[in-house]
């Protein structure tokens, strides 16, 4: 299976307005990449832009939103062909037993899950045809695991996970790539808004770095920080009687 280069097509990024997706654009450019970048908020995509002459793409559009969505990649794809698609919209809303309500979860699931699946409706059949391409699905950490505080997130998170296993099987055969990103604490507007302790916090270029190098080397899971990563991924393989004491007692109650 040949990973794309940027000699192959761009890079087609969502969420990219600001935290990690903004990040990956700025990595992808300097690798020699042109971007797509694909945000609500039209006017931070232009200033990236305004940075990059020639090289971005702006095609703003709600990923909820399938006509748009459908419509960027057509626009898009009228003059450049995607190579590699980083599906990273998402958002994050705190919610414990206590302030769990099902409208919460209803928007993390449009966003993160639903969104992503426009996505990949308006992409996926492009790369199956040309026999070539990339997708990437920005997961989580808490998607390894439910974690306290994050019931719906982990829920929606756990969700991508799964439908990237499931399309792999498929993709594999029409040789285009699959992988699952799994940042763990990434400093973004998100999580700009927690007041627990985020252990390994990293910075959204660090963490994009990350990512770029194990989409390069065509790993499926890309689950990081490795010192968050791996208790974690060791944790939730042991029997639930010492892993919900053991999490309990590593965070605290917080999420």
């Amino acid at each position: 299976m040949k990973i794309p280069t940027p000699t192959d097509g761009i890079v087609w990024i969502t969420g990219a307005s600001s935290g990690i997706g903004l990040a990956l654009a700025e990595a992808h450019l300097a690798r020699g990449w042109t971007v797509a970048v694909t945000a609500r908020r039209e006017p931070e995509l232009q200033a990236l832009a305004a940075r990059f002459p020639g090289r971005v793409i702006v095609a703003p559009a709600d990923v909820t939103d399938a006509a748009a969505i459908g419509a960027a990649v057509t626009r898009i794809e009228a003059e450049h062909l995607i190579a590699r698609a980083i599906l990273n919209a998402g958002t994050y809303e705190r919610d414990t037993a206590e302030t769990f309500t099902a409208a919460r979860l209803r928007r993390q699931v449009e966003l993160n899950l639903i969104g992503t699946a426009i996505c990949l409706e308006a992409i996926m059949p492009r790369l199956i045809a040309r026999a070539a391409g990339q997708i990437g699905l920005v997961a989580s950490l808490a998607g390894l695991a439910g974690l306290p505080g994050s019931a719906s997130y982990s829920a929606t998170k756990a969700g991508m996970i799964a439908m990237a296993e499931s399309l792999k099987f498929d993709l594999d055969k029409h040789g285009v790539a699959m992988s699952a990103i799994c940042p763990g604490f990434v400093k973004s507007p998100l999580t700009a808004k927690n007041t627990f302790p985020m252990p390994f916090l990293m910075e959204a270029d660090a963490a994009a770095r990350v990512i770029l190098n194990g989409l390069d080397a065509n790993r499926f899971l890309i689950a990081f920080p490795e010192g968050l990563a791996r208790p974690l991924r060791l944790l939730r393989s042991l029997p639930y009687g010492i892993f919900f004491p053991l999490i309990a007692r590593g965070t605290r109650g917080e999420g």
